[in-house]
């Protein structure tokens, strides 16, 4: 009797499912593309998208084979197109940039995004190099006090749409400087950078249209742990 009781109950019961979102982000590294409007599966994530922008990351429900559908901002015609999978409980950037070797022609793929914060006492960044006019780039991340002469690079000639992997480094009170590979004289100079440890971030490096002094920009985003 007891057993046929507990299988009426369960049989009656309806257990909701919660299934994790998915992060999703604009990344415009393009300096020909216009203004553009992005939909992921029909709803609109980012609309008047330009170059050198980073956007926030909007939540959107997962995906195994999710359409991405990228538009001018004037007139909505289409531009581009992807698709992929959007899992569960993972973050990723749509990244608009230009073909290598064209001044006519770019292209829109998704990175997979770090959602885990860094370890204690570490920071994990990620450098896009963008900087077409300017080449192959070395980056230092120069504690507090230290002459960049006296600093080792982070990274070595990181070249125009090189790899986009995480680099580990300690957290500190640092200034992040970028230079022309192989020179020490700067092509941009950050603020202090106070990082305590947890932080991914990516960091986007691009040539600056307007001015020769610094001859690129950078912009930068949280991707997880605490929050710049």
């Amino acid at each position: 009797m007891s057993l046929t009781v507990a299988f009426a109950i369960s049989a009656c019961e309806n257990v909701a499912v919660y299934t994790q979102p998915t992060a999703l982000r604009v990344i415009d590294a393009s300096y020909i593309a216009p203004a553009a409007n992005f939909v992921v599966d029909g709803q609109l994530l980012a609309a008047n998208i330009g170059s050198g922008t980073i956007t926030p990351y909007g939540t959107l429900k997962s995906n195994s084979a999710a359409t991405i559908d990228m538009s001018s901002a004037a007139g909505n015609a289409p531009l581009l197109n992807a698709s992929g999978p959007l899992l569960a409980g993972n973050q990723y950037s749509i990244f608009v940039s230009d073909s290598v070797g064209t001044i006519t022609a770019y292209v829109m793929t998704v990175l997979q995004d770090q959602q885990m914060p860094a370890p204690a006492g570490r920071a994990d960044f990620r450098f896009l190099n963008q900087a077409e006019q300017t080449g192959g780039v070395d980056i230092y991340m120069v504690p507090n006090g230290t002459a960049v002469a006296n600093a080792v690079p982070l990274i070595v000639n990181l070249s125009v749409g090189g790899p986009v992997s995480y680099v580990s480094f300690p957290a500190q009170t640092t200034t992040m400087i970028v230079t022309p590979t192989g020179l020490t004289t700067p092509a941009f100079t950050s603020t202090p950078i106070q990082l305590i440890g947890g932080e991914a971030r990516t960091v986007l490096i691009m040539d600056s249209k307007l001015t020769s002094n610094p001859p690129v920009t950078v912009t930068m985003a949280d991707d997880a742990g605490p929050a710049d």
